[in-house]
């Protein structure tokens, strides 16, 4: 028998109902939730009026219905109980309505689900759920939300400013934004975010205007960061999490961009003033804020650059005020320019340690310093350069009796700084050749505290600018570790020795010739006791090297002498010159000043030096006829038997030569030689190259060791040309050829 069909109205006023059911049950009226009968009977009238056939199908009846039944719930209970209200009053009642609503529509989609999986799929319609949070959206929320959003935007800004607020409630408001657009955040982006967003902007931008005016830099910044902290657990309380970025973005342009000129120059407590104080946590909480906005880490690190430099030339100009204040004095000039490297390492350590502790070792505050130190540290101080003041300093802490006294640990440590200092410094062959004259004198004198430590400043630069920067060096070190194996071996070779021996402790140091500074050395005429020392070395060297020949360096010699005074004997520490000057007066009481220069064979200039430090220095061995301190042609000089001193051994200075004239000359020397070899290497693999190319790689080759002159480059690309290594290209302009 068939089935007879159920009429609309009949089978709509089952699903009314049931509906007013769910209604007395969402009032709070007491209602009793649906049976499973109840449930299957709704079901079923649903379905039995979705599938009979046409025209008894009232599938787009009942869609059309199901929206109605929800907008005459919406209109006749959901609006009437928000009218009236506002404030946080509006809210709950709107989140309360909100939910219920959510309740109603998945009731009523469970009773509809046939025609929500058939007939709306098929038909392309809006689903049975999505209609739902439509009729709300239409009929309530389109209405209230721009008063839902300000009151929002007011509970939010009376927590900003310390209030207690209902974070639980703005969270479900806000979820209702989120929910309503059915997984898009359109609406939650459009009618609430952007405003939200706005205030914020102007909230913060009337905060920051006034904290600038009002409070210190390191104040401003604590409640910059207090505030964007804040931020941020706003979003995980109650925001969405997209809004995070856009959020602090805004909230950082307020608070550091416009106003990141006035934060770091302020008066009495910028950044500068921070630097000065060593206050290390606001300097941390400064850079940890403008890391976060567009150029802010390059703006501070524009000040710290300045503010680097400032403090570099403020030692360059006490340093040199302080030098020609003391001009006079040579050791108190000295002592003032090693006092300013001193301050200048710690400068360095002092800014390095801000950029690892403070700045996050970020490499835009490196380069800061870098470009800083390299203006400092080729200034020169009095007329000295950097590079040769850190050879001098390098000489003071490796040297015996320097005035730097360190442990092998801190002494190491200096070293690593030294080289450091290096890295700024543009004529780095200028300190090495000041370093290897210095280094020379160390090794041949014994005053070198440690051949470890030696090796060790070298190897530290050869690792930061190459072997060719140390290698005569380490010839120098291995010269003398051979020096002192070969001087026990002659030891040996004079206890076997009878005849020729001359009985006198005589040591021996060779070098090789390309590895050492050069030294001025006279043909002087030795006294006999010296002669038979240097015979019977040269005896044995002949014996032990064929093919080497042997150069004697007098000059750079030094003996121990007994002289018998009247009071008591007096053991004199003196050079090879000295020591052949005075040993003429065994054979005489008196001599002239020209039967000196004749009998040792000395030229001018050493014989005054020489004669000076004997009769006019602090221990006067001679005296002088006339008594003064010029030594003249025309003096006689007498052994001073009356001389005396409270030690049995004393040192008689010879005054040192000024050899910076000479170390620049050999440099500006060397530095021809090393420009004309990297022109000839670079043309030689490239054949034909253009002037402004070549010149460019040429300084790029050479600036480990030097800044090369440009114009100089030129001058040598000419002479080059001139000794045909090089023609001018006549197919090219300005361009050269390579002639093998």
């Amino acid at each position: 028998m068939a089935q007879i069909p159920i009429e609309l109205e009949v089978g709509w006023r089952s699903m009314v109902a049931g509906i007013s059911k769910l209604k007395s049950i969402l009032g709070g009226d007491g209602g009793v939730c649906f049976s499973s009968k109840e449930y299957i009977d709704l079901y079923t009238t649903i379905f039995n009026m979705c599938t009979q056939k046409p025209p008894n199908d009232y599938s787009k009846q009942l869609y059309e219905r199901y929206k109605e039944a929800l907008d005459d719930y919406i209109k006749s209970v959901v609006v009437p109980s928000l009218k009236g209200k506002h404030g946080e009053f509006l809210l709950r009642e709107l989140v309360g309505r909100w939910k219920n609503h959510k309740v109603m529509v998945r009731w009523l989609s469970r009773f509809f689900h046939y025609l929500d999986r058939y007939y709306v799929s098929r038909k392309l319609l809006l689903p049975l759920n999505e209609l739902g949070q439509s009729c709300f959206h239409d009929l309530v929320f389109k209405e209230l939300k721009t008063t839902l959003t300000l009151t929002l935007i007011d509970m939010i800004d009376a927590e900003r400013e310390g209030q207690l607020i209902d974070r639980a409630l703005v969270k479900d408001v806000i979820d209702i934004y989120v929910e309503i657009g059915w997984g898009s955040l359109g609406l939650y982006e459009g009618d609430f975010e952007q405003d939200f967003l706005n205030s914020t902007t102007d909230y913060y931008s009337k905060k920051a205007q006034a904290w600038i005016v009002e409070d210190s830099c390191p104040e401003y910044l604590l409640k910059a960061e207090e505030c964007l902290q804040k931020e941020k657990e706003r979003v995980g309380h109650y925001l969405h999490s997209k809004t995070e970025t856009k959020l602090l973005e805004d909230s950082l342009l307020e608070l550091i961009s416009r106003r990141a000129e006035q934060i770091l120059n302020k008066e009495n407590s910028g950044c500068r003033v921070l630097l000065l104080d060593g206050k290390t946590e606001d300097l941390s909480r400064m850079c940890r804020l403008f890391s976060r906005v567009e150029d802010g880490l390059f703006q501070l690190s524009k000040v710290f650059k300045e503010h680097v430099n400032e403090e570099g030339m403020s030692l360059l100009k006490s340093a040199t005020d302080a030098a020609n204040s003391k001009n006079e004095r040579k050791e108190i000039v000295g002592a003032l320019d090693q006092d300013f490297v001193r301050k200048v390492i710690e400068l360095h350590d002092k800014q390095q340690s801000y950029v690892i502790n403070c700045f996050q070792n970020n490499t835009v505050f490196h380069k800061a310093i870098k470009e800083a130190f390299e203006i400092i540290c080729n200034k020169e101080v009095a007329g000295c350069t950097s590079a040769e003041s850190l050879a001098t300093f390098c000489d003071n802490i490796l040297r015996k009796g320097g005035s730097e006294k360190l442990g092998d640990e801190a002494l190491e440590e200096t070293l690593e700084k030294v080289v450091t200092i290096l890295t700024y410094i543009s004529d780095r062959d200028l300190f090495v050749e000041f370093h290897r004259k210095k280094l020379g004198k160390r090794l041949l004198f014994d005053k070198s505290v440690n051949d470890e430590h030696e090796r060790s400043l070298l190897s530290k630069l050869k690792q930061y600018f190459g072997g060719q920067l140390t290698s005569k060096m380490e010839g120098m070190l291995g010269d003398m570790t051979r020096a002192r194996d070969q001087q026990a071996n002659f030891d040996e070779y004079m206890s076997q020795i009878t005849e020729s021996n001359p009985r006198v402790d005589f040591s021996v140091t060779v070098l090789t010739a390309g590895r050492w500074p050069t030294y001025k050395s006279s043909n002087i005429n030795l006294p006999s006791e010296m002669i038979k020392c240097v015979e019977a070395f040269k005896n044995y060297y002949d014996s032990k090297e064929k093919c080497k020949k042997l150069s004697w360096l007098y000059s750079m010699g030094n003996c121990n002498i007994v002289a018998k005074f009247d009071t008591k004997p007096i053991e004199l520490i003196v050079t090879t010159y000295q020591a052949a000057l005075l040993l003429l007066f065994n054979g005489a009481d008196r001599l002239s000043y020209s039967e000196i220069v004749t009998q040792l064979n000395l030229p001018d200039d050493d014989a005054l030096r020489l004669l000076h430090s004997l009769s006019c220095a602090k221990y006067k061995i001679l005296n002088k006829e006339p008594l003064n301190r010029t030594i003249s042609p025309n003096d006689i000089f007498l052994f001073n038997h009356k001389f005396t001193d409270k030690m049995r051994r004393i040192k008689v200075p010879l005054p040192p030569t000024d050899e910076k004239k000479k170390v620049v000359e050999d440099v500006n020397k060397d530095r021809r030689f090393s420009i004309d070899a990297a022109i000839v290497r670079i043309m030689k693999s490239r054949k034909v190259m253009g002037h402004q190319q070549l010149v460019v790689e040429c300084v790029e080759q050479l600036s480990r060791m030097f800044k090369p002159d440009v114009k100089l480059i030129k001058r040598r690309i000419e002479d080059l040309i001139s000794r045909e290594y090089l023609e001018r290209d006549l197919e090219t302009t300005n361009s050269y050829r390579y002639l093998a």
